[in-house]
């Protein structure tokens, strides 16, 4: 399958939903440039209030296409960028990366992947139900997050719609993205 980028979006405020843009700029050790959550260090609010000087390992936000697919087939209705997201992706099984894996976008960007994205109770402000949705328990109760993956960029470059994505994976063994504050 076509590993590719579908949208890009990416909002200078701190709102839940992103509008989608041409194309974003993704600059090295920040993120996207102009996005609210762009920065050396931690942006997201709750996080910042906790210590504003943590490293920020969450400058780029990706979600699968195939997420907004399996909502809406639940009833929901969900677009690229709804659910916060800078890069939505099509073709790749972001959740089953390992930490430490390297996305090529386009022609010189490139994201490293450090966690899971950990859904809050915003997704159910956005559209009630949607919460409860990207949650799950694994056989032994054990939460599973299936709202994106959080990364940080290793090199600057445009991303725009269409563009491919290639995998270059780290050394093994590998290890489960986990949820990072």
């Amino acid at each position: 399958m076509h590993r590719s980028v579908i949208a890009v979006s990416s909002s200078g405020q701190h709102s839940f939903s992103k509008p989608n843009q041409p194309s974003v700029k993704l600059v090295r050790g920040i993120g996207i440039e102009g996005d609210a959550h762009a920065g050396k260090t931690i942006k997201h609010l709750y996080l910042l209030k906790k210590d504003p000087a943590r490293p920020n390992l969450r400058q780029v936000h990706l979600i699968h296409a195939e997420l907004l697919d399996a909502l809406n087939q639940q009833g929901f209705s969900v677009a690229p960028g709804q659910l916060g997201e800078n890069i939505t992706t099509r073709g790749i099984d972001l959740l089953g990366l390992p930490a430490g894996a390297k996305l090529r976008l386009g022609g010189e960007a490139v994201v490293e992947l450090t966690g899971l994205r950990n859904p809050c109770h915003q997704i159910d402000d956005f559209q009630k139900g949607v919460l409860k949705a990207v949650l799950d328990q694994d056989e032994d109760g054990n939460l599973i997050r299936k709202a994106g993956v959080m990364g940080i960029v290793l090199a600057g470059g445009e991303v725009r719609p269409g563009d491919t994505i290639t995998i270059d994976l780290p050394p093994e063994p590998h290890q489960r993205l986990t949820y990072i504050e």
